[in-house]
């Protein structure tokens, strides 16, 4: 049986999301990356993707094309680092994904409703002063040979992890 996914969630209703997550990146520099960080947060209902740095030369050709219509549902906004932490709003916690020393499993933290979550790029993940100011900072177990995810990847197991405990802990039927 072949099942069109939008016709599947339109005949279904999940919770309306209130304080909705938001996404900030720093210095992504794969325009894919950054188109599949558009649709994942399309996803979930979230509303604003920042990419943290200065100096950004995007195709943004590719970011459209890989967002596709999730392009126009979510704000993207490139942002230097400074400027983002100063606009950022007080009541949101930052919860980084990253694997540091102090990290934390994903599946054995309780995760804030209220919630900026912060990704690192490709190669380097976050610097540790951008770490330093994230009061949670999870990581995701891998118990496979590769130890390395994509940072769309990890954000789509994070996302998902969130809403799960938000909106569907309740819910579960045993």
């Amino acid at each position: 049986m072949e099942t069109n996914s939008v016709v599947f969630f339109t005949e279904r209703t999940y919770p309306v999301i209130i304080n909705k997550p938001i996404i900030a990146a720093w210095q992504i520099g794969n325009p894919e990356n950054i188109g599949n960080l558009i649709r994942l947060a399309d996803n979930v209902g979230v509303e604003d993707v920042y990419i943290l740095g200065e100096d950004f030369q995007l195709r943004m050709s590719s970011v459209k094309k890989t967002a596709g219509l999730s392009y126009n549902n979510v704000r993207l906004t490139f942002i230097p680092p400074e400027e983002f932490f100063l606009r950022k709003n007080p009541q949101s916690q930052l919860v980084a994904i990253e694997t540091s020393e102090d990290s934390v499993n994903l599946f054995e933290t309780k995760l804030p409703e209220n919630v900026i979550f912060l990704l690192g790029n490709e190669k380097n993940g976050l610097p540790d002063e951008i770490l330093k100011k994230c009061p949670i900072v999870v990581h995701i177990p891998m118990t496979g040979k590769c130890k390395s995810m994509n940072v769309s990847h990890a954000l789509a197991v994070v996302l998902f992890e969130w809403q799960r405990q938000i909106h569907f802990t309740s819910e579960i039927q045993g």
